[in-house]
């Protein structure tokens, strides 16, 4: 099978007759609910049960691979989800930093360029389809609306904002797992925005939807990565 016929369909045929190569990836979804929660209670486990999300879907994928000859989109996802984990710990693994906000915004763009690189150069099965223009227009609004409150942070949050909207429309070109992991990673990172420089604007609930939609996007996104790179190779994991 080559590298750009594979097919949803038969990417889950490949994989869904596949003994147990899925179970860590329920491993981080209870792990995912287990970090909302503690986010809801204002628990002090909030950051610890954050920053062991990561790590996790990284094995998760490394599991769901396993047989799998290695190559350059592995390493893509693995860099992207590692550089994610540096932005989710900002705060804890730069404290010599002011202000995490920066290196947060930094990491996660690294991050977003590693997803793009692997969408468009290795992913990609379909040309861009007419509605992606959306996130063209997500783009415009959300730097007219948020440049005025950014301050300092206006002109890198405008190029990140490019960066995110490019994500999400290349993932638009891959198998609709990643097109959805890719809608709700920007659902996340859009309601962040809101939360940091538009809060009086904010309803309520967006405080509590960025890790809810960051968590089920980038496990999505992996997820659809792991489908995908199996099918491709003829190789499925083992049933031990």
């Amino acid at each position: 099978m080559s590298e750009k016929n594979s097919t949803p369909k038969q990417s889950e045929q490949a994989l869904g007759s596949n003994g147990n190569w899925w179970w860590l990836f329920i491993v981080y979804a209870v792990a995912s609910v287990i970090h909302v929660s503690a986010n809801l209670a204002d628990s002090t486990w909030s950051m610890p049960t954050k920053l062991a999300l990561m790590p996790l879907l990284a094995l998760a994928a490394f599991w769901g691979l396993r047989g799998t000859k290695w190559s350059t989109p592995h390493t893509l996802l693995i860099l992207a989800i590692f550089f994610s984990w540096l932005g989710d710990g900002a705060g804890p693994f730069f404290p010599f930093m002011e202000d995490e906000l920066p290196m947060m915004i930094l990491c996660f763009g690294i991050a977003h360029i590693f997803y793009i690189v692997l969408f468009t150069k290795h992913l990609a099965i379909r040309k861009f389809p007419t509605w992606a223009l959306i996130f063209v227009v997500w783009w415009v609004v959300l730097v007219i609306y948020m440049f005025p409150k950014a301050g300092a942070l206006a002109i890198p949050i405008a190029i990140y904002g490019i960066v995110l909207g490019l994500t999400a429309a290349t993932a638009t070109r891959c198998y609709w797992v990643i097109t959805v992991g890719a809608l709700f990673f920007l659902a996340s990172d859009t309601a962040l925005a809101f939360n940091i420089f538009a809060s009086d604007s904010a309803p309520a609930w967006f405080t509590h939807s960025v890790m809810t939609t960051y968590t089920i996007g980038q496990g999505l996104i992996a997820l659809g990565v792991v489908l995908v790179l199996r099918t491709r190779v003829g190789t499925a994991p083992s049933k031990s």
